[in-house]
């Protein structure tokens, strides 16, 4: 893969706290520092680490639902952050998200033709009659069926709903959709169908996806490269099954060995992290997974470690990968 769809240089997002209607707070909620992040064209990169790590935010600001604070982000070679709302509108045909929670993420009020065809409707896309043939497309393409177009959100199960959030995802034909944990909602009886629809459709329209989310096992099931952030800090990114196997950062194993096996004859103990995770709003000095790295030594207190690629194409930002 040599074609990049997605680039990030210096990715930032500071949320200003506290303050009043006459003097501005000089608090700032660090949700990304200085990310860059790279998605190639028909690439699925995973996105993982713990709830307030920054995941949903870079998600937000990819799309620029959220503006940056600072940082550049290129799409197909184009700068996005200096496009104006017009500029921005016309992109977003080709970038787009799939929710958390897919009955939040619909219209109640509204039958599934209507929300299926939204985006068409927005964009003044074919007529009515095209419309009407591209959404029982849509439907059939997700595992649904033409009777379901008549129905209200309310009347389907959780994963039947999730199938109608991607059939929306993809009614104008989206070279990038950015799914945030798609499947955490879900039963996990339901979970795993998700996951195959998503890898079936990227392989038919030749989708990138940057994919959000919690379960590790999710993300190594459907990713080409895992990127894994730590309190707005990417701190390593590689090769789904490398990272998996050889993680080269402290944060990325305890993680990994935190996963429950089922091999009852399993002995190795998981890494145990002291401490609780700092705050955004305070985030410590050097590198900010010190406080709880069981590795950590002076020079991590007071010096942030650079994001460094290995020939293998593997990264990581810690002082010590190749020590430990």
């Amino acid at each position: 893969m040599t074609d990049i769809l997605l680039q990030t240089e210096g990715l930032t997002k500071h949320y200003q706290v506290g303050g009043s209607l006459f003097a501005k707070s000089q608090q700032k909620v660090h949700a990304l520092d200085n990310v860059n992040l790279t998605l190639y064209k028909r690439e699925i990169v995973g996105v993982v680490g713990e709830s307030g790590c920054g995941k949903s935010t870079l998600a937000k600001v990819l799309l620029r639902l959220v503006e940056p604070t600072e940082g550049t982000i290129r799409f197909e070679g184009r700068d996005i952050t200096a496009l104006n709302r017009k500029q921005m509108r016309d992109i977003r045909r080709d970038m787009q998200f799939v929710f958390q929670d897919p009955f939040s993420s619909l219209n109640p009020r509204k039958k599934v033709m209507d929300l299926i065809a939204e985006p068409l409707d927005i964009f003044r896309i074919g007529t009515r009659k095209d419309r009407e043939k591209r959404v029982y497309e849509l439907l059939d393409i997700v595992g649904l069926t033409k009777n379901h177009a008549d129905r209200y959100p309310h009347q389907f199960s959780g994963g039947q709903r999730q199938r109608i959030g991607i059939a929306r995802a993809l009614a104008l034909s989206p070279k990038l959709v950015i799914c945030d944990e798609p499947v955490s909602a879900l039963d996990v009886s339901v979970q795993a169908q998700i996951l195959n629809l998503l890898q079936d459709l990227q392989e038919q329209f030749g989708l990138s996806y940057l994919f959000i989310a919690h379960g590790l096992d999710a993300v190594r099931h459907i990713s080409n490269r895992i990127a894994v952030m730590y309190l707005g800090k990417l701190v390593e990114i590689g090769d789904s099954e490398e990272v998996f196997t050889r993680p080269r950062h402290p944060y990325t194993k305890a993680l990994i060995s935190a996963i429950p096996e089922i091999a009852p004859d399993h002995t190795e103990e998981p890494i145990k992290l002291t401490g609780e995770i700092p705050s955004p709003l305070n985030p410590p000095s050097g590198c900010r997974f010190h406080t709880r790295c069981p590795f950590a030594v002076e020079r991590c207190k007071t010096e942030m470690p650079e994001l460094r690629t290995a020939k293998d194409g593997h990264a990581v930002a810690c002082h010590l990968a190749e020590t430990i």
